[in-house]
C-alpha cells in the first residue's frame, strides 16, 4: 500500500519526521522569544531593557510580566514567522555594529521607534491587544481621563499605539509631534501666503465696522455704575469646584505631549474639563510640592481650593456669589517680606470667552497663560535675575495665541512676536480677546481683556462686594450683561459661554493663583454652572 507514491512505511517515516522538524523548528522559533535571548547582547541589555526594567511592564502588583516578545512579537503562526524573517535584518545590523554604542544607539532611535510606531499601528496594536482589549475593561474603575479617552478610541477607531508611545522606553515621541508642528505650520504658510497672493488680486474690500456687539466702539456714553437688586442667595443653586495650584503648566505645555499626556486628546477637540475636573486636587498637590512643573515651590502653599459658585441674572445684570475657604498665610520665601501683594490678601478674577479665541472653549484662561510670561521658565530675564522669578524684564502678561505673528510650542518664545497694532484693534473690534474682572480684598472692581496683554481698569460695568466670614471668603459680582466697552463679551440669555476662575489668596500675584478647569456658564443654557433668570 502506498500514500502519495511513498510505501506506508515510509509516510509514516515522514509524517513522524515532518512533526519532529515541526517541533524543533517551532521550539528554536519560541527560544528567541525568551526575555534572556533579547537581551543576550549588549546593544538590548544596556540600552532599552535598562529602560523597560523601570516600567510598569516588567514589575507591577499584579505580577503579571510582558517581556520583550509580548509586545514585538505577534502570537499566531504565520505572523510570527514573517516577524522571525524580518528579524534577519536586525542581526546583519548587529554584526555591523550600527548600534553598538549608547550614542550610536540614541542617534537611531527616533528611527527605530518611528518603525515600531508604525508596524503597531498598520496591525490595530495586535500585540497590545492580547493582554489589553476594550471590551474587557472596567471604565468604572478608571480615572476619568482615561475612561474619557478609551471613549473617544473606541468611537473614533483609534488605537492603542496612537496614545502610548514610549509605554516602555525613552520617550521620543515629542519628536514626531515637531515634525508634525513643523508640516503643519508650513502648510499653514503656504496657506497665508496663497490667501494673500489671492487678496492683493483682489478688489479693496470695503472696510470692517469699527466695533461689534462685543466691542463696542469707545467714545459712546458712559453709563453709570452698574448697580443691581439683592439676590436671595439661598434660593439659588449651587456648583461646586475645585481650584488647583497650577505651577508652571502653561499652555505650551499643555499643547506638548511629553509633558502633557492629553495633549492629543486636546487637540482633537476634548476639553480639560472632560479628563481633569474630577482630579484636580490632585494636580495641585503635584505643582505645589514641587514634584511636577514648579521649579519654585513655596512651602506649604495649598494645593486646591474648594470654590463655592452660585449664579443668577435679570434684564439687565448678571449676578454671581463666590464662597471658598480661608487659609493660612505662609511667607514665600523669594519674596521681601514674604508677601508678594501685602495689600491683598485675597483677589478673585473671571474670564469670559465669547467664542473668537480658538482654544478657550477647550482650556478656559489657560490659553491666555504661556511659558514666556513673567515667573514661567521663558520669561525675558534681566541681567543677575533669579531665573524663574518675578524679573520685571518685559513684564510680560498674559495674551491670547490670536495677538503673535506666530505661536511656537517648542521654542516658548512668543512674547516678542506682537502683531501689528492695525491687526490688533482688529481682533479687539471683531470679538477675539477674554473678557476679564477682577476684586481685590482691598476693595477695588477691575474691569478689562486680555488680548495682546492684560488690560484692566477701575470697574463701571462690574461691581465686587467681599470680605472675610469667620473661617470663609464670600465675594458677591453684579455685572452688566450688555457690553458698553472694547473689551468685553456681551451676554445673552439662552447662550452659553466658557468661563475661567482664579483665586490669589495668601497675598500672592501673578501665576502663583489657584485656577478652575475650563467650566460652562449657562444662562438659562446647558453648562456645569446654571445662571437662572430672576
Amino acid at each position: 500500500m502506498k500514500v502519495l507514491g511513498a510505501s506506508l512505511f515510509g509516510a509514516g517515516v515522514i509524517f513522524v519526521g515532518g512533526i519532529m522538524f515541526w517541533g524543533a523548528f517551532n521550539t528554536a522559533m519560541e527560544a528567541t522569544n525568551t526575555l534572556g535571548f533579547c537581551i543576550n547582547c549588549h546593544e538590548m541589555k544596556d540600552n532599552v531593557y535598562q529602560e523597560y526594567v523601570k516600567t510598569v511592564h516588567y514589575t507591577n502588583r499584579s505580577g503579571v510580566r510582558a517581556t520583550c516578545s509580548d509586545c514585538h512579537v505577534p502570537k499566531d503562526w504565520v505572523h510570527k514567522f514573517v516577524r522571525k524573517i524580518q528579524a534577519s535584518g536586525e542581526v546583519f545590523h548587529w554584526l555591523m555594529g550600527t548600534v553598538n554604542t549608547p550614542e550610536k544607539f540614541d542617534a537611531k532611535r527616533y528611527q527605530l521607534a518611528k518603525r515600531v510606531w508604525a508596524t503597531m499601528k498598520s496591525t490595530d496594536s495586535r500585540e497590545c491587544r492580547n493582554c489589553h482589549a476594550f471590551d474587557q475593561m472596567n471604565p468604572a474603575v478608571q480615572k476619568q481621563r482615561a475612561k474619557k479617552q478609551h471613549e473617544n478610541a473606541q468611537a473614533e477607531g483609534g488605537t492603542c499605539i496612537d496614545c502610548h508611545k514610549g509605554i516602555a522606553h525613552k520617550p521620543v515621541h515629542h519628536l514626531l509631534e515637531q515634525e508634525e508642528e513643523q508640516k503643519a505650520a508650513e502648510e499653514a504658510k503656504k496657506k497665508a501666503e496663497a490667501e494673500a497672493k489671492k487678496a492683493a488680486s483682489a478688489k479693496p474690500a470695503a472696510a470692517p465696522a469699527a466695533a461689534t456687539a462685543s466691542a463696542p466702539a469707545a467714545g459712546g456714553a458712559a453709563l453709570p455704575p452698574v448697580t443691581g437688586k439683592a439676590v436671595d442667595w439661598s434660593k439659588v443653586a449651587e456648583t461646586k469646584t475645585v481650584l488647583f495650584y497650577p505651577g508652571q503648566t502653561a499652555m505650551e505645555w499643555v499643547l506638548t505631549g511629553t509633558d502633557h499626556g492629553g495633549t492629543r486628546a486636546f487637540k482633537k477637540g476634548d476639553r480639560c474639563f472632560e479628563c481633569h475636573s474630577n482630579e484636580t486636587a490632585d494636580m495641585g498637590a503635584k505643582m505645589a510640592s514641587g514634584s511636577k512643573a514648579e521649579k519654585t515651590p513655596i512651602p506649604g502653599k495649598r494645593a486646591a481650593i474648594p470654590l463655592s459658585i452660585k449664579a443668577a441674572y435679570d434684564a439687565d445684570n448678571l449676578y454671581m456669589r463666590f464662597e471658598f475657604p480661608a487659609g493660612p498665610h505662609n511667607d514665600v520665601p523669594f519674596v521681601k517680606g514674604g508677601k508678594m501683594d501685602p495689600e491683598n490678601e485675597v483677589k478673585v478674577a473671571m474670564m469670559i470667552d465669547g467664542g473668537k479665541v480658538d482654544m478657550a472653549a477647550r482650556s478656559g484662561c489657560w490659553t491666555s497663560c504661556h511659558a514666556d510670561a513673567r515667573d514661567m521658565p521663558q520669561a525675558p530675564a534681566a541681567p543677575g535675575a533669579v531665573p524663574g522669578i518675578d524679573t520685571k524684564a518685559g513684564y510680560v502678561t498674559k495674551y491670547v495665541p490670536e495677538s503673535r505673528t506666530q505661536f511656537d510650542t517648542t521654542a516658548r518664545n512668543n512674547w516678542d512676536k506682537v502683531k501689528p497694532q492695525a491687526e490688533l484693534d482688529a481682533l479687539l473690534a471683531g470679538g477675539t480677546f477674554l473678557d476679564l474682572t477682577r476684586w481685590k480684598s482691598s476693595g477695588a472692581s477691575e474691569q478689562g481683556y486680555v488680548l495682546a496683554e492684560r488690560v484692566l481698569k477701575p470697574g463701571n460695568d462690574v461691581a465686587y462686594t467681599g470680605k472675610k466670614e469667620g473661617d470663609k471668603w464670600v465675594v458677591t459680582m453684579i455685572r452688566r450683561l450688555k457690553a458698553t466697552q472694547p473689551g468685553e463679551v456681551a451676554l445673552v440669555a439662552g447662550q452659553s459661554y466658557s468661563v475661567g476662575f482664579a483665586v490669589h489668596d495668601d497675598f500672592t500675584n501673578g501665576r502663583f493663583h489657584h485656577v478652575s478647569v475650563d467650566l460652562k456658564l449657562g444662562l438659562d443654557a446647558e453648562g456645569e454652572i446654571k445662571a437662572v433668570k430672576m
